[in-house]
């Protein structure tokens, strides 16, 4: 059975794309191309399912909001 997970990604100050998967603590990657982070996403995602001990219920992801404050 197939499972579907939201990825926040993002690419950082050395050219990295980073994804993150807020529904796992501590799942997360990075690659030089998308094309590669998302195969790398697959990849961690597994690797975190099969070591997973805790049954808790994870949050849902709503969404991403950017907040200004003044600098």
């Amino acid at each position: 059975m197939n499972k579907s997970y939201d990825v926040v990604i993002e690419k950082d100050c050395d050219g990295f794309y980073v994804a993150t998967v807020p529904e796992i603590p501590g799942c997360h990657t990075q690659a030089k191309s998308l094309d590669e982070l998302v195969q790398r996403t697959k990849e961690v995602i597994e690797l975190c399912m099969e070591v997973a001990t805790d049954e808790a219920q994870p949050n849902k992801f709503v969404g991403i909001q950017r907040i200004t404050v003044p600098a």
